[in-house]
């Protein structure tokens, strides 16, 4: 069972006195209203002590002090100054920050009040139906969605399609198909599901192209479908081009890795944020699991996959889980006489071993 998080956030009484007549103040997060208001800000109120603590852990330690000067109305505000735009912005920027990596951790709670104060000021800044309001109405998407909010992810993703119309951008055409694949996918319309993820590779590959890793998602959740409408060979023949293609991605960047063996920090990190890194890793382990646990197992997808999860685990620096996942793949690979990735893998487990790289320190 999940520990409860510790608060350092404080709250105090409001004092309806002390309120500007006439206004009434209403929870961050749920908009009933306020008896407690934080007490190093005091612009942010809570209906109640579960409240001040999710969203103090969700996002309120992080943005506490940056909401003084925007709630604060000062005369330059009530003159119709812009004075704080700035500080939206920064306060957009950090929100949307926290929500992605707390969603790439599954903490879907925990992302929830991050992902609706960036809803808020991003209406301010921008206006609730321009195309810079899509990723917000996704992330907030998939927070509920997490959370089995399935009528307000179709209201938030209904926002999103209507923004979308105005914008010629694919990549806000392909974001918003695999949202709304993953919303029917969830409510057992799987022929409406897959109809959304052949619109998200289709727009993922006008603007990324046809090999790019994006467009593997969509085809990696279709195979998803695929399975769960027991069309197993359509399933595997997808499972087997993400494999494919993120092979030929990984090898590159293991190429780049091999030749800068002093700077190990050098190659994905400039291409991959925490959260693509997290959703790449679960990709490759849920291929695996699916060839493993199947009954007519193939030997050469499992080296294909397996050899992925080798370099992708090799690249981030942990040595442990790269021999581990490179033994399952050269095992797999030795099953098939003459494998043409018999070769790599073992130059892979070899370089892993010559440079005796520590596991980071809280991987899984």
């Amino acid at each position: 069972m999940q520990a409860q998080p510790r608060i350092t956030g404080t709250a105090s009484e409001v004092l309806p006195l002390a309120l500007p007549k006439g206004k009434k103040q209403l929870c961050e997060l749920c908009q009933g209203a306020a008896r407690l208001q934080c007490t190093k800000c005091r612009v942010t109120f809570y209906c109640n002590a579960e409240h001040q603590q999710d969203d103090w852990v969700g996002i309120h330690e992080r943005i506490c002090q940056l909401l003084v000067p925007i709630r604060t109305r000062n005369v330059l505000q009530q003159a119709g100054s812009n004075e704080t735009e700035p500080n939206k912005v920064e306060l957009i920027e950090i929100c949307m920050s926290v929500g992605q990596s707390k969603l790439s951790e599954g903490k879907h709670r925990e992302a929830l009040p991050a992902a609706q104060c960036c809803l808020r000021y991003s209406k301010d800044v921008h206006g609730p139906r321009t195309v810079q309001m899509v990723p917000v109405y996704l992330l907030l998407a998939e927070a509920n969605m997490g959370l089995g909010n399935l009528a307000q992810v179709t209201e938030l993703l209904a926002q999103a399609e209507w923004a979308v119309l105005k914008s010629p951008e694919h990549s806000a055409h392909h974001r918003l198909h695999r949202s709304l694949g993953r919303l029917h996918a969830a409510t057992g319309n799987l022929e409406a599901a897959l109809f959304n993820f052949a619109n998200d590779i289709y727009f993922a590959s006008e603007e990324y192209g046809l090999d790019s890793t994006v467009a593997c998602g969509g085809y990696f959740l279709m195979a998803g479908v695929f399975a769960k409408q027991g069309k197993i060979p359509l399933a595997r023949s997808l499972y087997s081009k993400v494999a494919q293609t993120w092979h030929g991605h990984l090898t590159k960047l293991l190429e780049t890795r091999a030749q800068n063996v002093q700077d190990p920090d050098r190659v994905l990190e400039p291409s991959y944020d925490e959260a693509q890194r997290v959703e790449v890793r679960d990709l490759f382990k849920s291929m695996l699991e699916f060839e493993q646990n199947y009954s007519r197992k193939d030997s050469a997808q499992v080296a294909l996959v397996a050899h992925c999860l080798a370099m992708l685990w090799f690249l981030r620096g942990d040595s442990l889980k790269a021999l581990g996942f490179g033994s399952t793949a050269l095992q797999a690979s030795q099953l098939i006489p003459n494998h043409d990735l018999t070769e790599p893998i073992q130059g892979l487990l070899l370089l892993v071993q010559s440079l005796q790289t520590e596991p980071h320190a809280g991987s899984d």
